[in-house]
């Protein structure tokens, strides 16, 4: 259990498109509406776990005309976030919206997150300690991956919250944001050598 605990915080921890657009929208909006992002992202991840438990994904990922359509929207979306967030300018600005995205844009990214999908699949199909009782596995890896992945996911909004509030040089807001891009350019890039 504590081996499945370890490779779920690592997994979260590391820079994707939920905890960049996170920081992102504490940075923008403040916890208020962070939260409700916040809360976007969560029921979207457990919904994305019960598409990878179920097989459900398995199954929609094996047509080879699906797998490449949500490739192709989950690279591009993730390549447009990383373009706003490198040409953001001398501002830490992880995301620039009229509107903060709310429940629902927290729930549609975490739909097209490759991320989501690679981390669940790792997680529920590796792992194993309770292999007498699958069901009671499954439960309990749902309760330790939630209770992690929010602790997480509230410290990169507690991180864009911070950011924002901090009067940082723009050289070091510039390198931020071309840090922040970069590690999105890497979800792309492993996403295309995973696709081939």
């Amino acid at each position: 259990m504590l081996t499945f605990a370890l490779a779920v915080f690592f997994l979260i921890i590391t820079p994707g498109p939920g905890v960049l657009s996170l920081a992102g929208v504490g940075s923008a909006f403040g916890y208020r509406d962070g939260a409700r992002y916040l809360a976007g992202l969560f029921i979207g991840t457990n919904l994305v776990c019960a598409g990878v438990i179920s097989g459900l994904a398995a199954i929609l990922f094996a047509i080879p005309e699906i797998r490449i359509l949500f490739t192709l929207a989950s690279m591009a979306y993730i390549l447009w976030l990383a373009f706003k967030i490198a040409f953001a300018g001398a501002r830490i600005a992880f995301i620039e919206r009229v509107n903060p995205p709310g429940i629902k844009g927290g729930i549609l990214l975490q739909a097209i997150n490759p991320k989501a999908y690679a981390v669940n699949t790792a997680l529920f199909s590796g792992f194993a300690f309770m292999a007498g009782n699958p069901g009671l596995e499954i439960l309990v890896k749902l309760l330790i991956l939630n209770a992690i992945w929010l602790a997480l996911h509230v410290l990169w909004l507690w991180f864009g919250v911070t950011l924002r509030r901090l009067n940082l040089s723009p050289v070091i807001q510039r390198r931020i944001n071309y840090a922040m891009a970069g590690s999105m350019l890497m979800v792309v890039a492993l996403a295309v050598y995973a696709a081939l």
